[in-house]
């Protein structure tokens, strides 16, 4: 796992994104996942989770949901820095991923499994805990597609909620109560107009 595509794509002259370094963290903690709602040229929400000292991350077009019947798709993007998971504001015209970044949910995440979870995603089939503001329960993320036969990953995967005691079929991500950031409190809106 590396950040050179991550920092291939980016001009930090440019934008406040943070350039982070690669470099897993004391083993004395969980790891952490954020799902940070950006407004680009299309709006999605980015998934992420830490693996290897880095966060993975896959961009989800109609976000994370909470009812098991809704497999959403989650296209697998580059590599984000740890750091990342803090990043709140409004990325540049003319920078790639321009628009407004939320944290939009955030917290730590166990493996439901003993597989550590660098191996799941290596197998294609991640199973873990969101211990989240929002998201909370088990989840899998699970490879679609063929990878190539130069062994890359497959981009097309599903995020899938596990039926547990916080699936909820009536879950709504466009419900009022989710529309706010959980680091600062503010809606995309809000926090366009602090950064301009």
């Amino acid at each position: 796992m590396s950040l050179d595509e991550y920092r291939r794509k980016r001009n930090f002259a440019e934008t406040p994104e943070p350039r982070g370094r690669a470099g897993a963290r004391g083993r004395r903690r969980q790891p952490i996942f954020v799902v940070q709602k950006h407004a680009a040229s299309r709006l999605h929400y980015d998934f992420r989770l830490e693996i290897n000292g880095v966060l993975a991350s896959w961009a989800v077009p109609k976000g994370p949901s909470m009812n098991p019947a809704e497999k959403r798709l989650a296209v697998m993007t580059e590599d984000h820095p740890l750091e990342y998971s803090d990043f709140e504001g409004v990325i540049p015209k003319g920078q790639y991923g321009a628009g407004t970044v939320m944290v939009w949910d955030r917290g730590s995440y166990e493996s439901e499994n003993r597989i550590p979870v660098e191996e799941q995603l290596a197998r294609g089939k991640i199973d873990v805990t969101l211990h989240g503001n929002k998201l909370r329960g088990g989840f899998t993320l699970l490879e679609t597609g063929q990878r190539s036969t130069g062994g890359r990953r497959a981009k097309n995967w599903l995020l899938i909620k596990h039926r547990d005691e916080y699936a909820d079929e009536s879950w709504s991500i466009e419900a009022p109560a989710l529309s706010r950031s959980v680091v600062s409190g503010l809606t995309l809106k809000e926090i366009a107009r602090r950064h301009v």
